[in-house]
């Protein structure tokens, strides 16, 4: 990517990133490339460096160093251009509890300057489509888990954006809602052509849902390829024996990843 090279179909490019707090290189020399109208999928335990990876890529950090294209853009440079270029459901919970579900949409479709007769009709069709027309006025404080989840995929759709981040889209949710939250993702990706960028420690998640799939563990990327690809290349039956024979060990859900680790160290250090 030296020089700001384009390729026209990749959406996003990824050269030797690198992302340090302190003396801790929570992203270290990673490279990638998602292109357009793909799920791609970034698979590790937690604190792997998925969530650091995906603030940077959505200008919510800034790299200690490496390069970063999406949809042509710096993120760093252009702020602005990146930012109205994609959606995003957050890890934890962003949406105002006190206000309606309509009004959460609202508010957003104003804060992208989308126009007032365009957003109304965006609004109704997206609420639709992840079923709460008929809880637009439902304070969201009431809604559940998976209901907030959708209303969330919703709002980060309201500016058509060219790229959807989803980081750890369905954690906390029962496997049930897990699988209705992903008819929602994939249909999106069907009918609208957007780009899908997820994390996940869920390996069946990365296995049925992604077309390409980066595993990374403590900060670098150790293999990427279509699940077959990885599987093919490591001489295994699934992913998640790939996942074993590529990372030296097993993604458990309550793993504590080098972050965690870290934190409990300095806690300890501090007592």
């Amino acid at each position: 990517m030296a020089g700001e090279s384009l390729d026209e179909a990749k959406i996003i490019q990824v050269e030797n990133l690198v992302k340090t707090f302190g003396g801790f290189a929570a992203v270290n020399d990673v490279s990638f490339s998602v292109n357009r109208g793909e799920i791609f999928a970034f698979l590790g335990p937690n604190g792997a460096g998925k969530s650091t990876t995906i603030k940077m890529l959505t200008t919510l950090l800034k790299p200690t160093s490496g390069r970063i294209l999406i949809d042509g853009h710096d993120p760093v440079l252009h702020e602005d251009a990146v930012r109205g270029s994609f959606g995003i459901v957050f890890q934890d919970p962003s949406l105002d509890d006190e206000l309606t579900a309509g009004e959460n949409l609202e508010f957003h479709g104003v804060l992208y300057r989308v126009p007032a007769d365009v957003r109304r009709k965006r609004i109704q069709e997206l609420l639709e489509f992840v079923e709460l027309w008929e809880r637009r006025d439902d304070l969201v404080k009431t809604f559940s888990g998976g209901m907030k989840r959708r209303l969330e995929i919703a709002r980060g759709l309201l500016h058509h954006p060219k790229i959807f981040f989803l980081d750890e889209p369905t954690q906390g949710l029962d496997p049930q809602t897990r699988n209705h939250l992903w008819q929602y993702i994939k249909n999106l990706n069907q009918t609208e052509k957007i780009t899908i960028f997820f994390t996940t420690h869920y390996i069946e998640e990365a296995e049925k849902a992604a077309g390409k799939v980066a595993v990374i563990d403590e900060g670098k990327i150790v293999g990427q390829g279509s699940p077959e690809e990885l599987k093919v290349k490591t001489g295994s039956q699934t992913l998640e024996e790939s996942f074993l024979s590529l990372t030296g060990h097993k993604i458990r859900d309550d793993e504590a990843g080098a972050v965690d680790q870290m934190r409990m160290r300095r806690r300890l250090w501090h007592r």
